[in-house]
């Protein structure tokens, strides 16, 4: 598992109470009822981790893109 998907599957756990964010083809599992405020806070929550990760890049890399 990729750093990104550790990041967002610890993200969904942790805001919208989704224990995984693989695919398990059952209806009851892969889709879920999320309150406005959770997916807000999960959506800022990816925000803010992809501020911190710009912020932690080296100069280098940031001209790259």
């Amino acid at each position: 598992m990729s750093k990104l998907e550790q990041l967002l599957t610890q993200i969904a756990q942790n805001k919208l109470g989704i224990e995984t964010l693989e695919t398990r083809r059952s209806d009851s599992l892969d889709f879920h009822d999320v309150a406005v405020w959770c997916l807000r806070d999960a959506l800022e929550a990816a925000f803010n981790a992809g501020l911190e990760q710009g912020s932690n890049a080296n100069p280098s890399d940031k001209a790259d893109t």
